[in-house]
C-alpha cells in the first residue's frame, strides 16, 4: 500500500553553515566593531549575543538572511525572549524546531479525515504516516495539507509504492 511520512525538520547542515556565515559577517561588519555581537550554535539552539536588543535584532536579521539564501525555512526558528547577562549585555536563544508536536499531528490527522479522501493517517512519534490504496489519493493529500497548513513548514518524505 503506497504511503509517505509528514515531518517537520530543518536541514541541520545548512543551519550550521548559515550560522557560520552569519558569524563571519558579524566579525567583518563595521557597525559591530568593538561590540559583543556574536552568534553560536549548540545542538539545536542558536544563541545570539549583543550589547542591546536592537543589536540582537540586527544579528537575527543577518541569520534569517543567511538561512533564506540556503533554502532553510525561517518558520523552523522558535525565537525566545532577550535576557540580560553580566554587565549591560543581552542574549537571546533561538531554537530550531524538530518533529511534529502532538497537537499539530492531531490537526493534520483530522484535516485528512474531514477531506473525505481515501487515506489513513497514523501518528508515529514525531511523524505522521499517511497511506492509501492509490498514489493519486496521496498526491491529493499532499496538495491539501500544503494549502491548509501554512504556519508550519511541513516536509513530505519516505514516499513508498
Amino acid at each position: 500500500m503506497p504511503s509517505f511520512d509528514i515531518v517537520c525538520e530543518a536541514d541541520l547542515v545548512e543551519v550550521k553553515n548559515a550560522v557560520e556565515n552569519s558569524a563571519k559577517e558579524i566579525g567583518t561588519r563595521f557597525d559591530f566593531k568593538g561590540t559583543s555581537a556574536a552568534i553560536e550554535l549548540k545542538d539545536r539552539e542558536i544563541t545570539l549575543f549583543g550589547d542591546a536588543e536592537f543589536q540582537l535584532q540586527q544579528v537575527e536579521d543577518i541569520l534569517r538572511g543567511k538561512l533564506t539564501k540556503r533554502n532553510v525555512d525561517v518558520r523552523y526558528l522558535d525565537v525566545g525572549k532577550a535576557q540580560k547577562i553580566g554587565g549591560d549585555k543581552v542574549k537571546q536563544v533561538v531554537t530550531v524546531k524538530n518533529g511534529i508536536e502532538a497537537e499539530l499531528a492531531k490537526k493534520l490527522q483530522k484535516a485528512l479525515k474531514d477531506s473525505k479522501l481515501k487515506v489513513q493517517a497514523s501518528i508515529q512519534g514525531d511523524t505522521v504516516r499517511v497511506s492509501a490504496p492509490k498514489r493519486d489519493d496521496l498526491q491529493a493529500a499532499i496538495a491539501l495539507l500544503k494549502k491548509d497548513v501554512a504556519d508550519v513548514p511541513l516536509t513530505f518524505n519516505n514516499f513508498r509504492d
